[in-house]
């Protein structure tokens, strides 16, 4: 693949990864919002402190804030895909452009958000202790780390045993392998309990699952607005010019027979 390809599919990745992040941004704006509030609700009921007025109101963090958080979030995991899809292209099996992109937005939902979500998941405000933020945030990063770097070796260890073992049998090892590993991390790394006393569990579980559907929804819509680009350009369908034309250079090797 030439850079022209490249640049073409990073741009077109960028596009895909703003058009994925709407209807994202919608359901993070409808499922999560409301439970932030209900968790901010609980926080202030329960607080000892009585601050000054806050620097940024809860209008503008429920609205611009969350807008430019999640169509920024977009724009950048948009282009880092496209980038993955032009390594995996013509790699991973005989797979066209539409393919590769599903099971690019495939891996990145699995490997860099569900590996580390069963292990750390999305807290509320009022959910964790402060002292420990800095520990909770270094070990989610890490155990992203972990989960893409572990993929990343179990295609490469499949595509290792496909010659050996036939492509199925070599796809059940390598995810068996993935998986032990995942659970490995998951043992040695610790663990964290953190939510108050009396914090309604309704709440907490509604905003994990609203996190999840906004990442579901973000990386299903980049799938097929992307896959859909990169097919486009890489594998155009003949135009009616291109049918004519060649339905007329047959005609002319056939009349040409002697």
């Amino acid at each position: 693949m030439n850079s022209i390809s490249v640049r073409a599919l990073l741009v077109r990745g960028m596009l895909a990864g703003l058009a994925a992040a709407l209807p994202a941004l919608a359901v993070a704006y409808l499922l999560g919002e409301p439970r932030v509030d209900s968790a901010i609700a609980f926080e202030e009921a329960h607080s000892h402190e009585h601050g000054g007025a806050e620097l940024v109101s809860r209008t503008m963090q429920s609205t611009a804030g969350l807008s430019t958080g999640v169509l920024v979030y977009g724009v950048a995991f948009g282009g880092i895909a496209a980038l993955a899809v032009c390594v995996a292209l013509g790699r991973i099996g005989r797979f066209g452009p539409r393919a590769t992109a599903a099971l690019v937005s495939l891996g990145a939902l699995v490997a860099g958000y569900l590996v580390p979500f069963f292990k750390y998941p999305a807290n509320p405000p009022a959910v964790g202790d402060p002292s420990t933020l800095d520990q909770r945030t270094t070990l989610y990063f890490l155990m992203v780390v972990l989960s893409v770097l572990l993929s990343v070796g179990a295609v490469i260890l499949g595509k290792r045993l496909a010659p050996r073992l036939g492509n199925w049998n070599a796809t059940v090892a390598a995810s068996v392998a993935f998986i032990v590993a995942v659970g490995l991390a998951y043992a040695f790394l610790p663990s964290f309990n953190e939510v108050p006393e009396g914090f309604p569990a309704t709440v907490l579980w509604q905003f994990r699952l609203a996190a999840l559907t906004v990442q579901c929804t973000l990386w299903a819509s980049f799938g097929l607005v992307f896959g859909h680009l990169a097919e486009r350009l890489l594998a155009p369908r003949p135009t009616a010019a291109d049918q004519v034309a060649a339905t007329g250079a047959t005609g002319l090797a056939t009349a040409e027979r002697p």
